[in-house]
């Protein structure tokens, strides 16, 4: 009987690429449209949260993770991922939690910007100093090797301590002027009411948008997405979902046709003008867990 290998954080990261993983996201969206599932149980204050993907051509996958807020002494989000043959049903592998977060989150995001951002941009800045900036700075670096980097975070000595750890980085100390310097920006907030303002924004600019998940989460103005070419990476992730999109919809401020595609219609997600500014809103979704799983395992196979 073949071992079911585990694939831990540490030892699979080493194996994989940012350029890579965004091209297998791309063909994973030439396969037939990915079914679907998210299931809930809690034990107040604790949840389980189950994501499944079915993508006819690559498998199925079950991300699981465990939040139990009371945690003080280690994560207090944890689990995994399974990942299953589409020819036969059969268990193929186990993932790290972290490791298909990590590299399905930000690897979303920069697939985006590969499409939409211009290729000379040079001055990159980060909105947050969670874990998700330290992750868009290194898909990022991939993508616009040339490229500087600033963060700006509401508490400054987060920015600071990230500073002082990942290289070309500086800390912004005002986020308006910050914004009018940057050619690139990535967005990841827990921000309920938007940080960033389309009045702000310069010809010429991409936007990032990962912070937001909830229905009640925002991080750019009705003004901001107005003024931008909108792209999500999935419709159905993101538009009846997440407050970015969901609440200008349901009052009216944006229309359906303003969106002008998802990854399903990659082709289409493309810059046609220096001076136009993109938006691209990352929705996350189990499907791109089973993509970025899968790209993981055929790394792996691949090992020496």
């Amino acid at each position: 009987m073949t071992e079911i290998p585990f694939i831990p954080f540490e030892a699979g990261e080493r194996l994989l690429d940012w350029i890579a993983l965004t091209d297998a996201l791309a063909a994973g969206h030439a396969l037939p449209k990915a079914e679907i599932g998210d299931t809930f149980l809690y034990r107040d204050p604790d949840t389980l949260l189950s994501r499944a993907a079915w993508i006819d051509g690559m498998g199925m996958a079950v991300k699981t993770a465990t939040i139990f807020p009371g945690n003080t002494d280690r994560p207090s989000i944890n689990g995994g991922v399974n990942l299953y043959s589409d020819t036969d049903g059969t268990l193929e592998a186990i993932i790290d939690f972290h490791l298909v977060t990590k590299w399905k989150t930000a690897g979303d995001s920069l697939l985006a910007a590969r499409r939409l951002a211009r290729p000379d941009s040079r001055r990159i800045l980060l909105v947050g100093a969670g874990t998700v900036a330290a992750s868009l700075h290194a898909a990022y670096s991939a993508a616009f090797p040339d490229a500087s980097f600033t963060i700006w975070n509401r508490t400054a000595s987060r920015a600071e301590a990230l500073a002082a750890r990942l290289p070309n980085l500086t800390v912004a100390p005002d986020l308006q002027s910050a914004i009018a310097d940057a050619d690139i920006i990535g967005c990841a907030t827990m921000s309920t009411e938007p940080i960033i303002k389309g009045d702000w924004l310069r010809p010429g600019q991409h936007l990032d948008l990962i912070g937001a998940y909830r229905p009640d989460m925002r991080e750019v103005d009705d003004t901001a997405l107005l003024r931008a070419r909108l792209f999500v990476d999935s419709y159905d992730t993101t538009c009846g979902h997440i407050g970015e999109i969901k609440i200008p919809l349901e009052a009216g401020t944006l229309t359906r046709d303003h969106i002008l595609a998802d990854y399903y219609t990659l082709d289409a997600i493309t810059r046609t003008d220096d001076d136009q500014i993109t938006i691209a809103k990352n929705g996350g979704g189990a499907h791109l867990d089973l993509m970025t799983s899968r790209y993981i395992l055929d790394q792996w196979r691949k090992r020496a």
